[in-house]
Order: C-alpha cells, then structure tokens, then sequence
C-alpha cells in the first residue's frame, strides 16, 4: 500500500506535530520519528516538534533540517526538568503557544496535520490552528484526559477541574477528523466520549523492532555475566518508572522472595517514580533487586535478553489511559510477559490472545509470587510462551503494520 500510495505524494502534504523527535528517543519521540520517516515513502512530510526535553535535554538540535526524507522544524520553548510538576507545565505552554505560531504560517489548506496529545494543550491549539488554515486534523492519542489524573488520585472525580477537562475532551475529540488510539481499551474509552462514532476511531499499536530486537542465548548474555546472575531466575523491569505503574507491587514481591536467593529483580530504566524505588530498596536491604541506567542503543537487544520473564505491573484503573509501548520490545525479544494489570486492558488483552505469559490484578502480592513460583518451575513451559511472543511480534507488531494502517487513514481522508 505505501508503494501504491507514492503517486499522492506531491499532492498531499502531512505536518507531524510532536513535543518529542529525534534525537529525543524517549517512547514518544522513538515512535514519532518512526511514523514521520515511514510516512515520508510516500508523502510530503514536514514535522513541528520541539528540542529535547527529556533524555537529550540539554542538546541542542537545528532548528531546521532535512533527516530521512522529513522536513524538521523544531521550535523555540523551555527546556526545564521535567521531573518538577512547576517547570513540566511551563514546559509545555511555552511549547504549544510556539508550535501554534508556527503552524499559522506554514499549515495550507487540505494539509492533513497529525497532532499527538501530549503535552495536554498541544492539541487543542492545532484544532485552531487547522480551522484558520482550513488543514485537517488526526488526533494521536497517547494520554486520555482527565482520567488520568482522577485514576492517578491527582484530582476528585467530581470536582470542577475534572467536569471542565472532561467537556473540553469531548470537544478535542470531536472537532478532530480522525482519531487515532493504541489499543482497544482506549478505543472503546474514546468512542464513549464521542457518542459511538466508531468510524472515526481507528486503532494503530506501537511496535516492536523486530530487526533490532531478537531473541538471544542467555548463557551468552553480556550482562547478565558482568552482574553475576547466569544462575538466578530474572525477572525483569525494563523502561519508564512512571506515575502510573506499580513499582510498589515490584517492591513487594522481591521482598515476599527475598529468602529465595534464586529470583533476582533486574530494573533498567527512568522516570518519576526511579528515586522512590532506589529508596525502597535500601530502606528494606533488597538485595535480590539491581537497578540500572537505561541501556545505550548497542545494549539494549542484550539488556532484554537478561531475563528469564520480563514484568510489566500498573496500577489499578489504567486500562484505557496508559499502553504500554515496552510490550512489543518484550515480544520482539522472544520473553514471556508477567502483566500486573486489570484485566480488560490492551496488555492483557494481547498476553491472553498471544499465550505469552501471566496476568494478575494489581496489588495481588501473593498472586504475583506463585506465578514467579509457576514459571520458573516449569521451563519449556517459559520457551514455548517466548517463541509464540516472537511469532506475534513479527506477525501484528512491526513498524509496516502499524504504517500501513496510517496510510490507510491518509487514503481515506484523501478521497473524502
């Protein structure tokens, strides 16, 4: 379909509109630039982004550049630690009020703009700038408001701010073209907001780099030998340690296993809630968990490999608002998946479907441990779930799959 669709290209121009791109290739930027430069096969695609804010904060890129095919302008806006809730929220009025200034002088009309929803003012001001400049709008959504603060405990489900934030959602959503969501929780929270038009919301995962990412022998793992874990059964957390998920789960369980010298806790990565987890461990003397800095680039196929079961726990209410993008990775690299999740979310949706692993409810401490207990005792069990987690991720979970469902919106949207 992207060849087929190449005859389009000198008509029909697309603006990507993303706090994060490249060289910031947090989650959000990684799959932004991924799109942007697939998109560019076949298109003329231009991209609005900012500098880096997150892991290459402090970087600064050109403004303007040609990268892959994709026009890159990057805009002027804060750059302040994240981190801190004050400068996240300067952060992301300066961007937006900058990015919609810039949309004003180069959107044209029929441009097809697509906005990602984060940061949350970002996307209503490419609805305005879309209406002044007669461009249509596709809506990424990445964070589902408000529910992400009420689930979260940041605000009361029926307080003014909430009311306000839930009617202006609906507005968002409705005054886009299109819509499109990671998974099919999402989907189904969304088109409630909008009254059921199901058509207009379309489901388009992340995925896997299944090229990158491959299973590989464990006795030959890098990493696993520098920290001297060849013998013990690893269960890893690799990625953002983020607000929404359950790292107090992760920290209960290696306590409830601490006299079990076989398991041992591998945490490799980021985010807001890092330091609390760094302070839990030595506060409860866990040393059957390690924690580590994200890996570069040349490590990380090896840094998914070291592990016998990779866990993925979140809090309770997430399903629709948070999916996790670390999944296809996991899949991609052949390991079976421990889902600390509710049940009718995307994640344990597609462990269910695929038959790659666990799920159990959040905050279900024993659960968790006999399920560690189960797999470990049962090995072939364990390979034959890794080897269904590749199949899947080569079969629904590769960048061309999920580029061809954009295609197929554009191409809609083209004849309309």
């Amino acid at each position: 379909m992207l060849k087929a669709m190449r005859t389009q290209s000198n008509k029909q121009r697309i603006w990507i509109v993303s706090e994060l791109y490249y060289p910031e290739l947090t989650s959000t930027g990684y799959f932004v630039t991924g799109i942007a430069e697939g998109l560019a096969q076949s298109y003329s695609v231009s991209v609005l982004c900012g500098q880096p804010s997150y892991w290459k904060r402090g970087v600064r890129a050109p403004v303007r550049e040609m990268l892959n095919d994709v026009q890159v302008r990057r805009c002027w806006a804060t750059t302040l630690n994240k981190n801190r809730l004050a400068f996240k929220i300067l952060n992301s009025i300066t961007l937006s009020f900058s990015l919609f200034w810039a949309a004003l002088f180069h959107f044209k009309r029929q441009d097809i703009v697509v906005a990602v929803t984060n940061p949350p003012m970002l996307p209503y001001v490419m609805v305005l700038a879309c209406r002044f400049k007669g461009a249509r709008l596709v809506l990424l959504i990445h964070d589902v408001y408000p529910e992400i603060f009420t689930r979260l405990g940041i605000l009361k489900q029926h307080s003014i701010p909430v009311h306000l934030m839930s009617y202006m959602a609906c507005w968002l959503y409705k005054a886009a073209d299109r819509i499109i969501v990671l998974g099919r929780d999402m989907r189904e929270l969304v088109v409630q907001k909008i009254g059921g038009r199901t058509s207009d919301v379309v489901i388009a995962s992340n995925w896997g780099d299944v090229e990158a990412i491959f299973p590989s022998s464990r006795r030959e793992n890098r990493l696993l030998g520098m920290l001297g874990l060849k013998d013990s059964f690893v269960v890893q957390f690799c990625g953002n340690i983020g607000r929404t998920h359950s790292v107090e789960d992760l920290v209960e369980v290696a306590a409830a296993l601490r006299a079990e010298p076989e398991f041992h806790f591998l945490v490799i990565g980021w985010g807001a809630k890092k330091s609390w987890l760094i302070k839990q461990k030595q506060l409860r003397d866990l040393e059957n968990m390690t924690v580590l800095q994200p890996l570069l680039d040349e490590e990380f196929c090896d840094g998914l490999n070291a592990c016998d079961i990779a866990i993925i726990p979140f809090l309770s209410g997430m399903s629709g608002i948070s999916v996790p993008s670390r999944m296809y990775n996991i899949l991609a690299s052949g390991k079976p998946i421990l889902a600390v999740c509710n049940v009718n979310s995307e994640l344990a949706t597609v462990v269910k479907e695929e038959g790659v692993g666990w799920v159990v409810d959040p905050g279900q401490t024993n659960s968790i441990v006999s399920m560690l207990r189960q797999a470990k005792a049962d090995p072939a069990l364990l390979r034959s779930m890794g080897e269904r987690a590749r199949k899947a991720a080569e079969a629904k979970y590769t960048m061309g799959h999920v580029l061809e469902i954009y295609s197929s919106v554009i191409e809609e949207m083209g004849r309309e």
